[in-house]
């Protein structure tokens, strides 16, 4: 599997870059219809019109009608539009109004907040506009002129001239290279620049073809020109360059998340609820009656009474509340169903560079020969890049941002003058730097690949003696550089030989007979935090793999330094071995993986979700787009590419996994406040339909209107509002959280019918203490406010076990106190509702404190076997 196997070949001629990768300058230019001196106008303006702007667009903006139907997508808006639907179907407008309501205000929450979010994530972007140095002729027999056209204007063939600080303006191949290096780690994972450079004349069959990404002659639109200079020709723009084709993979439809399996299960589970009561409801009412239509309209009023109809509005208030949470916490939320897919994720699949570290070179430390710190060798490097007039890595710069201050600065201007320089490359992986002392002596000081290094050198200096280097030692030197890259250091080796002062200039033959002054070891530093980060995370249930482009020597070390526990670790050669049964174990058991391209990453999330797992994955390059995409949850930085950006689901404008695990608890909260609204009111209202049911048969008229029903569920509804600001018990956030149908439908057959014995107490007592079977008004309003009150109680005993909050309890309470002033207000009489006698309201104080009671044992006995409720 190649890195690009998706990559479309654009060019002229039906070229490919790995067509293009090793082909003679010659081919190229044929291949693609060019030559060396460009294009000429008339050849590049029809080749625009025929391949379209070199530019890579995003997503596209939703207009108004596509952002509506985005909030409209959910399980429980469809069913509410239906029961709707009913409702205006048997001439019910006022429950038509009340379930349209509903749904509205649900949509229009959904609606403000994706609007919101996908304001912020603009804002993000920088509109900068950049040009490139382009060779072109006016005509066919008109000199090459070199001028800098918009990016957006190259074509395949044309011919382009890049430098330091310049940005690949498309896929190219170079056809001339002097010492250039790219930093192309946004597409491969890999820290340090690489040496581009055209192939050799000649390649030797034996060679392993490498990834595209590795080959030196091919350069990628998004990746940065560090150093050199080169000559390039276009090969492929715009939606046909590797950036162009991850970026349309932002564009197609995601899988279903966790979120998004969970909704679909519950609501599957209420409509079977509904299936099965409504048709029993229907035929007791009617045949009880004789009243058909009637008997309808009840069984359509408790099929809304079966159904949460605040549900929307609950699942968006809570998501909302989630978001602004995590706004305060720099985090900005593009898919507001993502704070719930945090709740259920338990494994966190990270990027190493960038994420666990800082994305830099530090330097570490010197040692000498004997492998014990010594600071020579630093020493003799600040003083090597302290004179280099060649271009400065970042080995360099951590170098002099290490050792450089102003005094040593002057001592070192005061005691050297810079005699010559043998610049880098790198075939010779080295660099060198000659000074001169004013004793009439030059020092010639070679840095770079110990490998480069070490078979130069002749002695070595160890405890301030300078010793022969014999095989013993060599093979001492070569262990301890070996041991630091296990360790996840970069090494540099420092050599130096002294010279008296000569005037015909030095070359590559004085870089030999050499001492070896010791090695200077860098790290990328892990970030601050990132130990506690994923210590939190393993708290909280969620397991934390790291998935890098980078060698298993670096991974590994910073494993171990975070806290990640490192067993095997699997390379990006092994997983394309490995088939789909066999690589569902491995991803189980493996926490590390290593040297792994974009079609890696993504089969790994992929199998971790056909485990059953909720992964969410961290990406910022163009190489995670692929598996932000895959994940049930997407997560990048701000400082990431666009396109990334536009795969994720959150970004995080502070690049710390401590926010992350802030957001996993706060995801949890957020779904463990919107299930106590499902579980407790799929409950009571299922026990309210258990009740009509037994009432029904016994009763000659409807023990509770419909619109009585409907308003009933409407206060209950809008006092569960508050619920978004209720407190969750710490036992609930310790473990990953989905929605649970086979959960629901437990706690509904529980906890159902203990609210339908109370109803029916109720019932027997309006019947025979009260005796209104002659005065059907006075029934119904008593079970009204019973059954409102009742409803209002159980939700303060089953909410949790810790106190509830302020905003829970006085929004019951006002509930409550409307449902109780309702039958004395104006509306009663538009309600149908009679004033209740005082013996009624006292009997309802002892009905709701036994309920109370009843329920808060069922708790204690309920959650003995089902302990992921509380």
């Amino acid at each position: 599997m190649t890195r690009f196997s998706t990559l479309p070949a654009p060019a002229p001629g039906d070229v490919s870059l790995a067509a293009l990768a090793d082909a003679p300058v010659l081919t190229v230019f044929q291949r693609l219809e060019s030559t060396p001196k460009g294009l000429t106008e008339p050849e590049a303006a029809d080749r625009l019109r025929r391949y379209g702007d070199n530019q890579v667009e995003g997503p596209a903006r939703l207009g108004r009608a596509g952002q509506v139907w985005a909030a409209v997508r959910s399980p429980f808006v469809a069913l509410l539009t239906g029961l709707g639907v009913v409702f205006a179907a048997v001439g019910d407008l006022r429950g038509a109004i009340t379930v349209s309501a509903m749904v509205v205000l649900s949509v229009g929450l959904r609606f403000w907040q994706h609007s919101r979010s996908e304001r912020a994530v603009r804002a993000l972007r920088a509109q900068v506009s950049t040009t490139v140095t382009v060779r072109r002729r006016a005509g066919d027999g008109f000199p090459a002129l070199e001028r800098e056209v918009p990016t957006a204007d190259l074509v395949p063939g044309d011919v382009v001239l890049l430098g330091p600080g310049d940005v690949m303006p498309a896929d190219v191949r170079m056809v001339a290279a002097g010492d250039l290096v790219v930093d192309q780690s946004a597409l491969s994972g890999e820290a340090l620049p690489v040496a581009k450079r055209l192939p050799p004349l000649e390649r030797r069959q034996r060679d392993a073809r490498p990834e595209l990404v590795d080959s030196p002659a091919l350069g990628f639109a998004g990746t940065a020109v560090v150093g050199g200079a080169a000559t390039a020709v276009v090969i492929a723009t715009g939606a046909g360059t590797y950036f162009g084709s991850l970026a349309a993979q932002t564009a197609a439809p995601r899988g279903e998340s966790s979120f998004d399996l969970g909704v679909r299960r519950v609501g599957w589970t209420l409509i079977r609820f509904m299936l099965v009561m409504v048709p029993i409801v229907l035929a007791v009412n009617g045949l009880v009656t004789g009243n058909w239509a009637q008997a309808g309209m009840f069984a359509a009023a408790v099929a809304v009474g079966l159904t949460p109809e605040m549900l929307p509005v609950i699942v968006t208030t809570n998501l909302a509340r989630g978001a602004a949470r995590l706004s305060r916490r720099r985090v900005i939320v593009k898919r507001l169903n993502a704070i719930q897919d945090l709740a259920a994720m338990d494994v966190l699949c990270v990027d190493k560079t960038g994420t666990l570290t800082e994305d830099r070179v530090a330097y570490a430390h010197s040692i000498g020969l004997s492998g014990r710190p010594d600071g020579e060798a630093a020493e003799y490097a600040y003083l090597a890049v302290h004179f280099q007039a060649d271009r400065h890595d970042r080995l360099d710069e951590a170098i002099a941002a290490q050792l450089a201050d102003e005094d040593e600065d002057l001592v070192t201007e005061a005691m050297f003058s810079k005699a010559g320089e043998i610049a880098f490359d790198h075939d010779r992986r080295r660099a060198t730097v000659i000074v001169s002392r004013p004793v009439d002596q030059e020092i010639l000081i070679c840095k770079g690949d110990p490998d480069e290094i070490l078979p130069r050198c002749s002695h070595a200096r160890r405890d301030g003696e300078v010793v022969e280097l014999t095989a013993d030692t060599r093979e001492a030197a070569a262990d301890l550089v070996r041991a630091y890259a296990q360790h996840g250091m970069r090494i540099l080796a420092v050599a130096a030989r002294e010279f008296r002062t000569r005037l015909d200039g030095y070359d590559a033959r004085d870089e030999n007979e050499l001492v070896l002054v010791g090695f200077v070891g860098f790290v990328d530093p892990v970030r601050d935090g990132a130990a506690t980060a994923v210590r939190a995370l393993n708290e909280h249930g969620v397991t934390v793999k790291i998935l890098t482009g980078d060698n298993p020597h670096v991974a590994t070390q910073v494993a171990a330094q975070v806290g990640v526990p490192v067993g095997e670790v699997v390379l990006g050669r092994q997983v394309d071995h490995t088939d789909e049964a066999d690589l569902r174990v491995l991803v189980e058991r493996t926490t590390v993986f290593a040297k792994l391209t974009p079609a890696h990453k993504a089969r790994l999330v992929a199998t971790l979700r056909a485990n059953g797992r909720a992964v969410g994955f961290v990406g910022d390059g163009v190489n995670d787009v692929t598996a932000l995409r895959t994940a049930d949850v997407g997560i990048a930085p701000d400082t990431a590419t666009d396109v990334a950006k536009d795969a994720a689901d959150l970004v995080l404008l502070d690049r710390d996994l401590g926010v992350l695990a802030g957001g996993v608890v706060e995801g949890r909260r957020t779904l463990g406040n919107t299930q106590k609204y499902v579980n407790i009111t799929a409950s009571s209202n299922f026990g309210n339909v258990l009740t009509v049911l037994a009432a029904s048969a016994f009763l000659p008229f409807l023990p509770i209107l419909p619109i009585q029903l409907m308003v009933a569920n409407l206060l209950y509804d809008a006092a569960q509002i508050a619920l978004a600001w209720d407190r969750v018990d710490e036992s609930y956030l310790r473990r990953p959280r989905r929605w649970d149908a086979r959960g629901l439908t437990r706690f509904m057959l529980v906890f159902g019918p203990l609210s339908s014995i109370f109803d029916l107490s109720t019932f027997a007592v309006l019947w025979w203490v009260f005796d209104v079977g002659s005065e059907p008004l006075l029934f119904q309003t008593g079970w009204f406010v019973e059954g409102l009150l009742s409803q209002l109680v159980v939700v303060l005993v089953l909410r949790g076990r810790g106190r509830p909050s302020r905003p829970l309890v006085l929004a019951a309470a006002a509930a409550g106190l409307a449902g109780l002033l309702l039958p004395l207000s104006p509306l009663a009489e538009g309600l149908r509702m009679h004033p209740l006698p005082g013996g009624y309201l006292l009997w309802l104080v002892l009905v709701l404190a036994g309920y109370g009671l009843a329920a808060l044992l069922a708790k204690r006995w309920y959650s003995r076997r089902a302990p992921a409720l509380w």
